[in-house]
């Protein structure tokens, strides 16, 4: 499992491989992505200040929507435990932007680290909370003072000890789960954060700090009656919240940010400039030159103190049919020197995606069925019928790549999906001539495929 793998474990080959199990094709993407990370585990093992100056090798994924661009960066950083950020250039392109917005980036990054660290360290620790809570609501429900309780039999004195063992057991077993108690709960709700958290204009890294500054005049706390089950995950998430050193979590997911943090810049075409067109495109070199620093490397305050991105690995994304790469400006270009581009999809690639990938969408839409009984079937005709669908109506329309599978399949499977509940339990075999009822009629009218699908 990729999850077992250590850093040092994680190949250029394993890298491909693992991605392999959930992108289909692309190989040189793959391929530049596991160096770029893999270079990085490099730069951790060499000795003294060099070390400091090996910058990351940023990419450039150029190829049209729905192949694989976003997928490869986001399951590389959960290959690497890294945190991840996916950004739209396009956003800072909007009214209203003003240049420091792009900090907001790393900030949100950071946020990204300090969740990723708090959740290992929570997963690290919970099996100790979780004993905590135990004997906190063993506390709740029989107090280490009271004297017999419902469990204890006529003719018979145990000790207190004793009658909190046999409750003990009946916790465990799941006997005490309608019983109710009352816990105290941190109540995190403020009247004024509520009020402002959604306007126009909030900045929401702002509220996140006005929340923390609230935070530490200290928490209220309210008395709530909540079933055993209930109880005992609540006061199992208060022990974890005792156990992590909140401290530490913070300076190690900054560390993660700035030496392991990946960021996702899509439609980075959307901001290049062409030299022959003017008007807008002065707006767009000004996002590409707010971006720059932080692509160089500069340091970015944040609430957890500064945050450098010098090593920071940045992965921009596009399709440019309207720009090409050099229309960026000199400065951005250098800071991006690897280029992969990306094949469009055909019939054969939808084929494998279909049934390749751990999560390909026939075992999606299989699973989701299971739970009401159904159990449907595919044969290998009708995926090969479904891939020519998709892609012809790719060819006839825009093409959207394999987002068009997820539209097909809706479409498909739109009555099983709706009728589930009431068909039972049975078996459906989805054979070539389902797939050509349900979904020819639509393809052969171009003009209504262009709403449809």
């Amino acid at each position: 499992m990729s999850a077992q793998l250590t850093e040092g474990q994680l190949t250029p080959a394993k890298i491909v491989e693992e991605l392999d199990k959930y992108v289909v094709g692309q190989r040189d993407a793959k391929r530049a992505v596991a160096v770029a990370l893999r270079n990085r585990w490099r730069r951790q093992q060499v000795p003294g200040d060099l070390r400091d100056e090996i910058a990351p090798k940023n990419i450039i994924m150029i190829g049209p929507t729905g192949v694989g661009k976003t997928e490869i960066a986001r399951r590389l950083a959960r290959l690497a435990r890294a945190p991840f950020l996916k950004v739209e250039a396009s956003k800072f392109t909007e009214v209203g932007y003003v240049g420091r917005d792009v900090d907001s980036i790393v900030r949100d990054l950071v946020e990204v680290a300090v969740k990723l660290v708090r959740e290992e360290e929570a997963n690290r620790v919970r099996p100790r909370a979780k004993e905590a809570a135990e004997d906190r609501l063993l506390d709740l429900l029989l107090p280490r003072n009271a004297g017999r309780s419902f469990t204890d039999r006529p003719g018979e004195a145990p000790g207190p000890d004793a009658t909190r063992e046999k409750l003990r057991v009946m916790l465990r077993d799941g006997k005490l789960d309608d019983r109710e108690v009352e816990v105290e709960l941190a109540d995190d709700a403020n009247p004024l954060v509520s009020v402002l958290g959604g306007q126009p204009g909030i900045d929401e890294g702002a509220l996140s700090g006005l929340k923390d500054m609230f935070g530490a005049f200290g928490r209220k706390t309210k008395r709530q009656k909540l079933k055993v089950q209930q109880a005992w995950r609540a006061l199992t998430e208060q022990e974890v919240d005792k156990l992590i050193d909140h401290e530490a979590a913070t300076r190690e997911a900054v560390s993660r940010a700035e030496n392991a943090g990946i960021v996702f810049i899509d439609e980075i075409d959307k901001i290049a400039t062409s030299r022959e067109r003017h008007g807008a495109d002065v707006s767009r070199e000004g996002v590409q030159r707010d971006l720059l620093p932080i692509v160089e490397g500069s340091t970015v305050t944040t609430k957890y103190g500064p945050v450098k991105t010098d090593h920071v690995l940045f992965i921009a994304a596009g399709a440019f049919h309207m720009a090409k790469p050099s229309d960026l400006i000199p400065e951005m270009q250098g800071r991006f020197p690897i280029r992969v581009e990306l094949a469009p999809l055909v019939a054969a690639d939808f084929v494998r995606i279909l049934t390749e990938p751990q999560n390909a969408m026939t075992r999606q839409y299989a699973a989701l069925l299971a739970t009401e009984g159904v159990t449907i079937e595919w044969t290998d005709e009708a995926v090969q019928e479904l891939a020519q669908i998709a892609a012809e109506v790719n060819r006839r329309t825009n093409d959207i790549g394999a987002r068009r599978l997820h539209t097909v399949l809706e479409r498909l499977l739109d009555d099983l999906l709706y009728n589930a509940p009431d068909i039972g339990i049975q078996t459906i075999p989805i054979t070539q001539a389902y797939v050509r009822e349900r979904l020819s009629a639509l393809v052969a009218d171009e003009d209504l495929a262009r709403y449809i699908l």
